[in-house]
């Protein structure tokens, strides 16, 4: 009976496995691997996804497959308002992605050049003094809000915000002539992440859990998750930053355990409180405050700065637009500088000139100054969490840890306020940068597969309801109920003969409808007519998993439904979001060709100098025919380089090669020379007909033995 063998090809993999019959009759296997081999003698990374094509040789042999195996990559992402972060799970632990620049985090920060290029991320961040106007950074403060909900945000960047004819934020961008929704330039933020990740993990990512601050209403949630379609990512469940900080802290951990999550980011404040242990977390409250966070507390080193300034020379630097970006950038150094220090000394020469000449800031800020100067925003840190226990039904004695989230929480004020205010020395066991992203890759393990025994519930940050006569607002899902949750409530006309309800749908903890957040209405039209209160109305509002709201409202006598999922008067229309998308698929296959004409450029540049050098090195040696041809294509890859086509560099550094290659071969038939005719020096001239002395084929690889 003849044997055979099986065989498994994965395509595109860092090695593969081969068989070989051997003269004995017996199967021989060895491993030829290219790239890089682990530590530990494991294979890198596999792409997430492979072809495998199983098949048997030998008599009778056939082929079946190929059969697709996937099991695609889902990270999460902290979209943070200063830096972001990704995380995936690798090895069954949630680990931090490296971007480009090699760098565990990413500014947040997106520019537009004069030239109209796009910057993304550090190298945008770094350019912000000389092009204030066209650099956008704390963008997550302006997302799913109406212009007059920012006035205060709006005043503290150098770029321009402006309203559109629906009163909703857009951001001016004078550099391409073009205004921006704050989505669109998360979006960009995201996809930089997002490209960043696919290289890091060696695989193609387009799913993510993306967090966002406990307190965002349904608008920035919603606007959060469009930025992900925007940019081209299937935002699979959005989830709040504490909750995410919970999931980091307490994975892994058997011991049930009462937390008090404190997350002081750039531009948000959000508090909750969690029992957690033995795979399960609860949300038992959340509060906070989304216009609060240290972009508050640079802000105010920027104004002390600029007053004294003004009281000095009487010049308002804040109306200059190039001054401000340099005003707030030292006043981010300076706080920093503070946590670890206690005093820090400013100074900004050419700040700006006058007739008399330039002028300059030389100043000390001492620690004891800066928490003066942010008394008020350190007390309001204190009433969300009041607020948090006291919805929890819990006190200070109840808590087990207290863990401090955001980069903000590494103010000594805030560590001490934390420690007076709870009783309990702060866990620092977390890195307050990074934990976020790292509980957004769990819930991402969760929804992928690859994390199991987990169970997450999440509850709604402010109570959903409607408009009711008399301008009431009447709460149908109260604060702090758990997701995702569904209610419904009956109501009725309030005129005789009403044949139409308009449905108003409000956010908020607030007793009027004028103090709350509208997040959008709808009409019910059709209704019989019939003295008032005797039509009967059900309106059912549905919660999902990512906090998103849907609203139906049901005729009961006529059986008409008229359903909307609320997007908001803040948020932006669908077909304005396809727009967006194919924009920015635009813009990512310029940033594409971009690259590539940089990669070719800065490789035709180094072929050039290698051919150089290569040609001085062997001077005499070199055939003068040979020479010229070599010379000639070397000047022809010049002149591409010069002309900036990347096509025509590739050529040249093709057609180029080609004439290096001969060189070599022209060098090798010399005679005399090693690998030419005639025996090697202490050598013994060998068969050269590609077969080994006993007749077997010969294989240039490396490899190692499978033992």
């Amino acid at each position: 009976m003849a044997s055979s063998s099986a065989q498994i090809h994965v395509l595109g993999s860092t090695g593969f496995s081969s068989s070989k019959r051997t003269a004995a009759g017996k199967s021989a296997s060895r491993t030829v691997f290219f790239g890089q081999r682990l530590n530990n003698g494991r294979l890198g990374a596999l792409p997430q996804s492979a072809f495998l094509k199983i098949g048997r040789s030998g008599t009778g042999g056939r082929s079946v497959g190929p059969v697709r195996v996937v099991n695609e990559k889902v990270v999460g992402i902290d979209l943070g308002t200063t830096n972001s972060a990704v995380a995936a799970m690798e090895g069954g632990k949630p680990t931090i992605v490296t971007n480009a620049e090699g760098q565990r985090t990413t500014p947040s920060v997106v520019a537009y050049t004069k030239n109209g290029d796009r910057l993304v991320g550090q190298i945008a961040k770094r350019q912000a003094v000389v092009n204030p106007e066209n650099t956008f950074f704390s963008v997550k403060r302006f997302i799913g809000r109406k212009m007059s909900e920012v006035d205060e945000e709006s005043k503290q960047v150098s770029y321009r915000v402006v309203r559109d004819e629906n009163g909703n934020v857009k951001l001016d961008c004078p550099a391409i002539g073009k205004q921006f929704a704050a989505e669109e330039i998360s979006a960009q933020v995201l996809r930089k992440l997002v490209d960043d990740a696919s290289k890091f993990l060696n695989d193609k990512v387009t799913k993510a859990v993306v967090t966002v601050p406990a307190y965002f209403n349904d608008s920035q949630r919603t606007a959060t998750k469009d930025a992900g379609r925007i940019a081209g990512l299937d935002v699979l469940r959005i989830i709040n930053e504490p909750t995410a900080a919970s999931l980091a802290y307490g994975f892994e951990k058997k011991n049930n355990e009462t937390i008090l999550v404190f997350d002081l980011g750039g531009g948000t404040f959000d508090v909750s409180v969690l029992e957690v242990g033995d795979g399960v977390f609860e949300v038992l409250s959340t509060s906070g405050d989304t216009h609060l966070g240290g972009d508050d507390f640079d802000k105010r080193i920027v104004d002390w700065l600029a007053l004294n300034f003004k009281r000095d020379e009487g010049i308002d630097l804040l109306k200059d637009k190039q001054a401000l970006q340099r005003l707030t950038e030292t006043a981010e150094k300076a706080k920093m500088e503070l946590s670890s220090l206690t005093q820090t000394n400013i100074s900004l020469p050419f700040i700006t000139a006058t007739a008399e000449g330039p002028k300059h800031i030389e100043t000390t800020l001492t620690r004891a100054k800066f928490e003066e100067l942010c008394s008020d925003l350190l007390d309001r840190l204190k009433t969300p969490v009041d607020n948090a226990l006291r919805d929890a039904k819990l006190s200070f004695k109840d808590l087990d840890e207290v863990i401090l989230v955001g980069g903000s929480t590494r103010m000594p004020a805030v560590q001490e306020l934390v420690k007076k205010m709870t009783g309990k020395e702060p866990n620092v066991t977390v890195n307050p940068d990074e934990v976020v992203a790292l509980g957004a890759a769990v819930q991402a393990g969760v929804l992928a597969g690859d994390v199991s025994d987990i169970v997450l519930l999440d509850v709604t940050p402010l109570s959903l309801g409607l408009e009711t006569l008399g301008g009431v607002m009447t709460k149908i899902i109260p604060r702090n109920t758990t997701l995702p949750t569904s209610k419904s409530e009956v109501f009725s006309t309030a005129a005789d003969g009403q044949t139409s309800v308009e449905i108003n749908v409000l956010q908020g903890e607030r007793e009027f409808v004028r103090d709350n957040k509208s997040l959008g209405s709808f009409r019910l039209d059709g209704i019989p007519p019939a003295p008032r209160g005797v039509p009967q109305i059900e309106v059912k509002f549905d919660i999902d998993a990512n906090g998103i709201l849907s609203v139906t409202a049901v005729d009961k006598g006529t059986g008409k439904k008229q359903d909307i999922t609320i997007t908001g008067a803040s948020t932006l229309p669908s077909d304005e979001v396809d727009r967006m998308v194919k924009e920015a698929e635009k813009f990512a296959k310029e940033d594409k060709e971009k690259r590539e004409a940089i990669d070719t450029k800065n490789q035709a540049e180094s072929v050039v100098y290698q051919t150089e050098k290569q040609l001085k090195e062997l001077g005499d040696k070199v055939p003068a025919a040979v020479k010229e041809k070599v010379e000639s294509k070397l000047g022809a890859l010049k002149d591409a380089i010069s002309g900036g086509s990347t096509q025509a560099m590739k050529d040249a550094i093709n057609a180029l090669n080609q004439e290096v290659m001969q060189l070599g071969q022209s060098l090798y038939n010399q005679p005399g020379a090693a690998g030419g005719p005639g025996p090697a020096p202490g050598g013994d001239a060998g068969p050269s007909t590609g077969k080994s002395q006993d007749g077997g084929d010969v294989i240039d690889a490396d490899f190692t033995d499978s033992k």
